[in-house]
Parts: C-alpha cells; structure tokens; sequence
C-alpha cells in the first residue's frame, strides 16, 4: 500500500484530539456548536434552494441534476460536520487528512468506473445525441435506448441491445446520424463505354426526380464520378427526408438495373477484349 505511505498520518495523535476533546465538553460548547448546526443546516437550505433554482433554468437532463444536487450536498454536510466539531473543541486536521487518504484510494480502485460517471455527466451536459437517435459511437452503431450514467444502451439494426461504457463513447469521434433533418443519398453506378454519357445522365436525373421522396431542393445531381477499365462510374446525388433515407436508397437501387435494361443501356462487369490479328 505504498499510497498510504506517502501521506504519513498519525492515528494516535488523532485518536488522543478526539478524546481530549470529548472530554473537555462542556454546556457552553455543546450549546455553541447546536446553534452553528442551526445555522448551517438554514446556510444549506438556502443554499439547496439556490441551486434548484439554477438547475431548473438550465438544460441539464434529470439524471445529472440530481448526482449535481447529490454532491453538493453531501459536500454542505462534510462541511458542517466539520464546522461542529471544531466548535466543540475537536481537532480535525487529522480526520481530513485521513478521510482525503481513504478518498484517493477508492478513486484510484474505482478509476473504470468514476471515468463512467464522467463520461455520463458530459453526455448528459452536452447531447451530442438523444434517446432515439442513430449514431456511431464507441466502435458501434445502433439507435439509443438509454443514456445512463454509467452505460449508454444501442439497439443495432438486428436488435441487438449493446451496452457501451460512457468513457469508451466520450473518448471516440460520435457520428449522429439523426441530428440533422435532411441527408444525403448517394449512389454510384457503372455503365459501358458504348451508352452516351449524356443518354445515361438524363436516365439517372430522371429516375431521381421521378421519386416522390426526393427532395427537389437541393437539387438532384448526376455526374460521371470517373472512366474505370471497364466502364464509365456516374455519381449521383439525392436528399430526402432523415427518416426516408433507407427507403429512398434501396428503392433507387433495385430500380436502377430495370431502368438500364429498358434503355438498352449495358451495366458491364470486368473482361477483356481480344483483337485476333491475320
């Protein structure tokens, strides 16, 4: 326990400092230390009422209000029970030096676990995301179930419910994918050599514009994204509403290969051209 051993504390001398004030009590100090009681427990009333006040004005969700209003005022109580004793003639120099000893101890066997807490209470204070939101965070990706002070709870897209510690989510870039109103949707399709590219950007224009959940502001955008060994790459570009992203996706691509087809536009794959030579 080499912990202990930086901080020397002398237990006999605290020991002798409560004895030797107990024993030197009297109805002065007792009466003393009731009336300074009084007044810190009215001090801590007020004092309670004062952040109330400020908690209910500000944005803070319930969970961290309430570990905020739990710590305060257990440290109001550490106070005052100090205050008392001194007043009643005890020496607390070394209680605190052994109360700070045993604290430091247990934060450092609960470290995991106090950077939990942390992580809960800059969720809590910062939203990077809400109860419903689809994000990535923590190396996973899912919809949130819970935001709690030690785990944050994802339900993935096979519904599983996945636990993440708060200090893995708050120390790793957070990608919400619900924040915004609005998303984007892109596509990227191959086309032969042989279709006219802007036969087969007029097809894909189309195709977007047809789909009543596309958005027409901002507008469609169709370009070629690049000319492959094979085929040419188009790009194209469309946005719709959050909660219509999936639907627009899926039902772009399974018409995208019925859409060439009926064009007479050839999606080609890989091969080689042989040229026999007389």
């Amino acid at each position: 326990m080499p912990l202990f051993l930086t901080i020397p504390v002398d237990v006999d001398a605290m020991a002798d400092s409560i004895r030797l004030g107990f024993s030197q009590l009297n109805a002065g100090k007792i009466f003393g230390a009731v009336a300074v009681a009084a007044i810190c427990l009215a001090l801590m009333k007020l004092l309670l009422a004062v952040l109330d006040r400020a908690l209910g004005r500000s944005k803070l969700d319930e969970p961290l209000q309430k570990l905020l209003r739990g710590l305060f005022k257990g440290g109001l109580w550490f106070i005052t029970a100090i205050i008392v004793l001194e007043c009643l003639g005890i020496k607390v120099t070394s209680l605190v030096a052994v109360l700070s000893v045993v604290g430091l101890a247990f934060s450092l066997a609960l470290q995991n676990f106090l950077s939990n807490v942390a992580g809960g209470m800059q969720l809590l204070a910062s939203h990077p995301f809400a109860v419903g939101d689809y994000v990535d965070a923590g190396g996973c990706s899912g919809t949130v179930v819970e935001i709690g002070m030690f785990y944050t709870k994802l339900a993935t897209p096979d519904n599983k419910l996945v636990q993440l510690p708060n200090s893995a989510i708050v120390s790793a870039n957070i990608i919400n994918f619900s924040a915004q109103p609005h998303r984007r949707v892109e596509l990227t399709v191959s086309a032969s050599y042989d279709a006219p590219t802007d036969q087969v950007i007029a097809l894909l224009a189309k195709m977007a514009a047809d789909h009543p959940l596309v958005l027409d502001d901002p507008e469609p955008a169709v370009h070629v994204n690049g000319y492959g060994d094979n085929a040419i790459d188009y790009i194209m570009r469309v946005w719709c509403a959050n909660t219509d992203y999936w639907t627009v996706y899926f039902e772009l691509m399974d018409g995208l290969k019925p859409l060439f087809d009926r064009a007479g536009v050839e999606m080609t794959y890989p091969h080689l051209n042989v040229h026999m030579v007389d």
